[in-house]
């Protein structure tokens, strides 16, 4: 994964209504750019066929420029793996200045593309100034280390996943730390769901959980700590803790 985007973890901001940004546009080279970008991401799954694409033509009424939706073929752990890659490219787009919003409720015309379904979409525009970024992450309101991390190992890490984006801002991520091992499972707590039907939250959390492992990847990386991730397919998405993840690690 590219470490540079470590950085932009600190920058980034969710805009939830796109005012105040300036006059800027994103150009057509820019476009260009991204769509490049997103065919060299690292996938988190390497077999699952994936597509993006970049239109103005989706119900997101937010004040963007545009949407980048997500399509993929149905496979085991295709909401992980889509979270992944696209939390990959919200950071790069940050270090352009190019504001995001992961949208969970999005509509689209088209719900599949070349035989790949609709999955998430993405609003995106053009910021003027990077004053108009997160200048301070830990005045942003998160979950406690403490809720999302057992006592033990790895807290600084803690510190900073903790601020992970989520797609409908459940956080749904528990981590049980030991020498050299994480563990991380899909928290589900049922009556925790605002207005959402059941089976969206099932669904929008397993895409946060891509989001999250990205997270997660990037801070080991940038603590010099080596892993290696066993992935888990969920066998009951009713249970409370479903495990997604397994990293073993070890220093450089």
């Amino acid at each position: 994964m590219n470490k540079s985007l470590y950085d932009m973890i600190f920058k980034r901001k969710s805009f939830h209504l796109f005012r105040n940004i300036g006059n800027e546009k994103i150009t057509k080279d820019e476009l260009k750019d991204i769509e490049e970008v997103f065919t060299k991401l690292k996938p988190l799954v390497d077999d699952i066929k994936v597509k993006m694409v970049i239109t103005k033509d989706a119900a997101c009424h937010r004040g963007q420029e545009y949407c980048i939706l997500f399509y993929s073929e149905t496979k085991e752990n295709y909401l992980q793996n889509i979270g992944y890659l696209g939390e990959q490219l919200d950071l790069y787009l940050v270090s352009k200045n190019i504001g995001t919003l992961w949208f969970g409720i999005g509509k689209v015309k088209e719900k599949q593309i070349d035989g790949l379904d609709f999955v998430i979409m993405m609003a995106i525009a053009k910021v003027d100034s990077e004053d108009k970024f997160r200048k301070d992450m830990y005045k942003s309101k998160r979950k406690d280390v403490s809720e999302i991390w057992n006592d033990g190992y790895y807290l600084n890490i803690a510190d900073i996943v903790r601020f992970t984006p989520s797609a409908c801002n459940s956080q749904p991520w528990k981590v049980e730390s030991s020498d050299g091992e994480l563990k991380v499972f899909r928290y589900h707590k049922e009556g925790k769901r605002g207005i959402m039907p059941k089976n969206a939250v099932m669904y929008y959390n397993q895409i946060d959980m891509g989001i999250f492992l990205c997270f997660l990847e990037l801070c080991l990386e940038h603590n010099n700590l080596n892993y290696e991730r066993e992935l888990f397919i969920e066998e009951d998405h009713e249970q409370e803790l479903n495990l997604t993840a397994k990293y073993k690690v070890k220093e450089n």
